[in-house]
């Protein structure tokens, strides 16, 4: 399996550190708002990667962190009249909620910030007994990034080619511009704990290293996040790793690329800002899944609104195909001698399930495996509409899995919860064809059945009647080829 390695900016082998076993940690939200679709996309990119790398066997342990004390929900806080902590419960309770509604797998390990506490000061404590971190005059803590003569591995900056002030914060109480906080120290009517360097709350950057560092030690095999935490915040999390440990901080360091809306920038001022929540109030999460992984997630993506319609549209041909074969297996005969059509079919599945690894060993291409998915629909299509009564119950169901379990691989969700049927199917197949029991479900097959009998005798006004009847009860008659069936309007 081939994994794109950003540090190096290269395609490698995947070696875990211990056989069969995978640590992975990506960086998590900071909880001030509701996330937006570009935060989904990354969140989205490592579920998948995570559900992967658990089909092809490896145990995974998966932590993400929930960044609770910032400035920015101070500032929100301010704003509302309302504590931090207030504001940072809600809107970590509304990151959940999202991430449930879109499918993504919870974390095994979900540290927060303000939880933190203990093991970001020791970690802070060992870079200045190391001499790589100081106590300025104000009681704030800075790492000082001219000790780490490697500072820049991840991202290949070199210090003397940036310019103070353009990605760094600059202030008299810092050594050097390119200094960064592990320690701020407390403002009046700002969250804070104490500390041996006085009251005060830790920085962005110092969090993410402790927690991997405590929960699942050093280095770790992935480290994971969006291409705009490349520098400064990944670079200066692998640079405390380094200095406190002695160690890098992870083996493999993944990025997803940025996300446009309709080909610009997303931006309040251009109408073109999407939270997460609003979209899947109005589209299923599957499709919105669906649109997302046609790129590859270290490429741009360009989010185009107008195309939603059209990933409904194309996941319910994914689920249209899974249910159709279902059907036409429960309603074929037992299995005879395979035909030419049946062998092609079976093959179609095999060669499906085999391009998707092959696709998706190579750094996660999701583009790639969504193609041999349609593929193999394409052929189960045809294979349906060619068949007849010769349907092979085996061949049928195996292509329904395999294209039901490669999509869940993906997170898709093709096979429906089928609802149970009304009761009261009973009762009009007792006034439409007689029928004696009580089962709803045999229920329906009588009003089939007796509806397919009508119409072979062009009782029109008996037929449209039972169509009309089940109709009433919020169901609707499909006519396919292996016969008619029931389903939810």
């Amino acid at each position: 399996m081939l994994v794109y390695n950003s540090q190096n900016h290269r395609k490698q082998e995947l070696e875990t550190i211990e056989p069969g076993k995978i640590r992975m940690y990506v960086c998590g939200p900071t909880v001030y708002d509701q996330i937006h679709i570009g935060n989904a996309r990354t969140f989205l990119s490592f579920d998948v990667i995570r559900r992967y790398l658990m089909y092809k066997g490896y145990n995974v342990t998966f932590a993400q962190n929930l960044t609770d004390v910032d400035d920015k929900i101070i500032n929100r806080a301010n704003e509302e009249g309302r504590s931090a902590a207030e504001v940072a419960e809600e809107y970590s309770n509304a990151f959940i909620e999202q991430m449930h509604r879109f499918g993504i797998l919870d974390p095994d390990i979900r540290p927060r910030a303000t939880r933190e506490i203990e093991a970001m000061q020791e970690m802070i404590q060992r870079l200045i007994e190391k001499e790589h971190a100081y106590v300025a005059d104000n009681g704030d803590v800075y790492f000082s990034v001219r000790s780490d003569h490697q500072y820049g591995i991840l991202s290949g900056r070199e210090l003397d080619q940036l310019r103070a002030g353009e990605r760094v914060e600059v202030n008299d109480d810092k050594r050097d511009p390119f200094d960064f906080a592990l320690w701020k120290a407390a403002k009046p009517g700002e969250p804070s704990w104490p500390s041996p360097w006085g009251d005060g709350r830790p920085g962005w950057h110092t969090e993410c290293c402790a927690m991997i560092h405590r929960y699942l030690g050093t280095p770790i095999d992935i480290h994971g996040g969006g291409q705009d935490l490349v520098f400064p915040h990944h670079e200066n999390e692998t640079a405390q790793a380094m200095c406190a440990w002695d160690h890098a901080l992870a083996n493999y360091w993944m990025h997803t690329g940025m996300l446009r809306v309709n080909g610009d920038k997303m931006s309040k001022s251009l109408g073109n800002f999407f939270t997460l929540k609003e979209i899947l109030d109005k589209y299923p999460a599957d499709a919105v899944r669906l649109l997302m992984l046609q790129t590859h997630y270290r490429s741009a993506l360009d989010f185009q609104t107008d195309q939603l319609d059209g990933a409904v549209g194309t996941l319910e041909r994914l689920r249209t195909c899974v249910k159709n074969l279902r059907w036409a297996a429960k309603n074929a005969p037992e299995d005879g001698n395979l035909t030419d059509a049946d062998r092609a079919l079976a093959k179609a599945s095999s060669e499906a399930q085999a391009e998707f690894c092959r696709q998706m060993d190579d750094d996660f291409n999701t583009a790639g495996g969504l193609a041999a998915i349609f593929e193999l629909v394409t052929a189960a299509n045809k294979y349906l509409a060619e068949a007849g009564e010769t349907i092979a119950t085996s061949v049928t169901l195996r292509a329904a899995d395999t294209i039901s379990e490669l999509a869940g691989v993906l997170g898709i969700t093709l096979d429906a919860v089928e609802s149970e049927l009304p009761a009261e199917l009973v009762d009009l197949a007792r006034e439409r064809a007689g029928y004696a029991g009580a089962d709803p479900e045999e229920a329906a097959e009588v009003l089939l059945a007796a509806r397919q009998e009508a119409r072979k005798a062009k009782d029109w006004g008996t037929a449209d009647a039972i169509r009309d009847g089940i109709t009433a009860l919020g169901l609707v008659v499909e006519d396919t080829a292996a016969g008619a069936r029931l389903s939810r309007a």
